[in-house]
């Protein structure tokens, strides 16, 4: 994370200062033990306030864990060699049933860990590798995406570094026959400035889009579907008004086709927001609706829900990582509070 020298600065901890107005978190989690970096929300079928935040420790000795809703550690898996970003998808198929897993990227070993939801069990036979043959192969952002003709599950990986084209790998998750998951490569796909890294990666599962935070630069759309195999960039949007660094994505839907995105200003501690359905005559042209100052501090990844989730989160939530080793939970009513002022 780069902190601007030019930004006005906390005295005592030398961070980024809270912007004017900026929104306080109904909840802030547990600390993890090194450095949180990413969520993912999972929410529970059968009880909804029994729904779970899954997020990262990202370190050589970290690992995934999972968060109630009033931010307490509940669970957490074994050791993971610097675990980055976190998906979640429903309804894989392994062993003859229908199961929800966590995928998330292991950057010092090259691999995808999946894990079963809500108890984080491993089910991926020691790791699923990523970028092979290439000299990069550093996972870093996932997105998981659910094609809607076969239900079939697809993991979508960037990397720290990587070429102009093709930076984005994406591979189908399936069973191995022996209960465990795989995954196969179908696509390569994605361009990149070359000037920092693609990190924060999100699916837009109905309309079929995935984004992806070209650090510095802004945000490139895509069609999430591999049978797209030219997939020809579709927009680079949110160009301007950005700090610094592009950070973590999140679509927030108000229909089946209209909503907000959502990008992490990082160095400025706030969220960019723009309409997800496009412009009128133009989906793909995203405009700037406002931006939200947040108590988050270098916020790297974020994860929202438009599903109710209690008296505290009656709209649903954002998730987002703060330093000092935690998450904050939002509710959507604040943020969209801030979003119509």
């Amino acid at each position: 994370m780069i902190c601007l020298a030019a930004a006005a600065l906390c005295s005592a901890c030398q961070q980024p200062a809270k912007a004017p107005g900026a929104l306080e978190p109904a909840v802030i989690t547990e600390q993890v033990t090194h450095d949180t970096d990413d969520p993912a929300i999972w929410i529970n079928p059968a009880d909804t306030l029994q729904s779970l935040i899954i997020g990262t420790d990202k370190d050589s000795n970290g690992a995934l864990y999972a968060f109630d809703l009033n931010g307490k550690i509940v669970r957490k898996t074994e050791r993971l060699q610097r675990p980055n970003n976190v998906d979640i998808a429903c309804g894989l198929l392994l062993g003859g049933q229908r199961v929800d897993v966590a995928v998330v990227t292991e950057r010092e070993t090259n691999m995808l860990r999946v894990f079963k939801l809500p108890g984080l069990e491993p089910v991926d036979n020691g790791g699923i590798p990523v970028f092979e043959g290439e000299t990069e192969r550093a996972p870093m952002g996932i997105a998981l995406y659910t094609r809607p003709a076969d239900t079939a599950i697809f993991a979508i990986a960037g990397r720290k570094n990587g070429p102009v084209n093709n930076y984005l790998w994406q591979y189908r998750l399936h069973d191995n026959g022996q209960g465990q998951v795989t995954g196969t490569l179908v696509r390569k796909f994605g361009q990149y400035s070359g000037k920092k890294e693609i990190e924060a990666i999100a699916v837009d599962h109905a309309l079929g889009y995935v984004y992806c935070s070209d650090e510095t630069v802004g945000v490139r759309k895509y069609n999430a579907n591999p049978d797209d195999t030219a997939a020809p960039e579709l927009a680079l949007f949110g160009t301007t008004g950005f700090a610094s660094d592009h950070e973590g994505i999140s679509i927030y839907p108000l229909t089946d086709s209209t909503g907000y995105i959502l990008v992490s200003n990082q160095q400025a501690n706030t969220f960019m927001v723009y309409r997800r359905e496009g412009a009128a005559g133009n989906p793909h042209q995203h405009t700037l609706v406002a931006e939200v100052p947040v108590s988050t501090i270098e916020s790297d990844g974020s994860e929202v829900t438009a599903v109710p989730l209690g008296s505290r989160f009656p709209k649903g939530m954002l998730v987002a990582m703060s330093n000092g080793k935690v998450f904050h939970y939002y509710s959507w009513s604040d943020i969209e509070a801030k979003i119509r002022q």
